[in-house]
């Protein structure tokens, strides 16, 4: 059976970096999944006690075991996942003040960083895979 995961491919410099970026991303998601509920729960709801906006860190769930064990498909359909908190914190961060003004920007960062990791691990798995299928040149 062969692991599609980011540690397969042995101790090379580029599995190692394929393990951090992995290790990156789950630390964005989880980081912005927390964010969300603690925003909306009890850091600076739109209402005292918590408001329905709290929902919003679902969808973060959807990628995460895709994450956590490095597929390829859901780092690509995350991404784009994650640009929606993009645009929610950079909104939020201009509109709101205070305390969720900063959430806000935190969010934006998150989020940002989480779309950087996603679109570079993508790609360093496939310029990877591609290295192993080309033949060498001059054969």
């Amino acid at each position: 059976m062969s692991r599609t995961g980011p540690a397969s491919g042995g101790n090379s410099p580029q599995a190692r970096h394929l393990s951090w970026l992995n290790a990156g991303a789950v630390f964005c998601l989880t980081a912005l999944i927390v964010l969300c509920v603690a925003w909306e729960l009890w850091l600076a709801p739109l209402r005292p006690g918590g408001s329905w906006l709290v929902l919003k860190a679902l969808p973060l769930l959807a990628p995460l075991f895709g994450i956590l064990h490095g597929r390829i498909h859901t780092f690509r359909w995350s991404a784009m996942l994650a640009i929606g908190y993009f645009i929610e914190g950079t909104v939020r961060a201009y509109a709101d003040s205070d305390m969720s003004a900063l959430l806000a920007a935190i969010e934006l960062t998150l989020a940002l960083s989480f779309v950087a990791i996603a679109v570079t691990y993508v790609r360093m798995r496939v310029l990877r895979v591609d290295s192993v299928l080309e033949p060498p040149r001059g054969a």
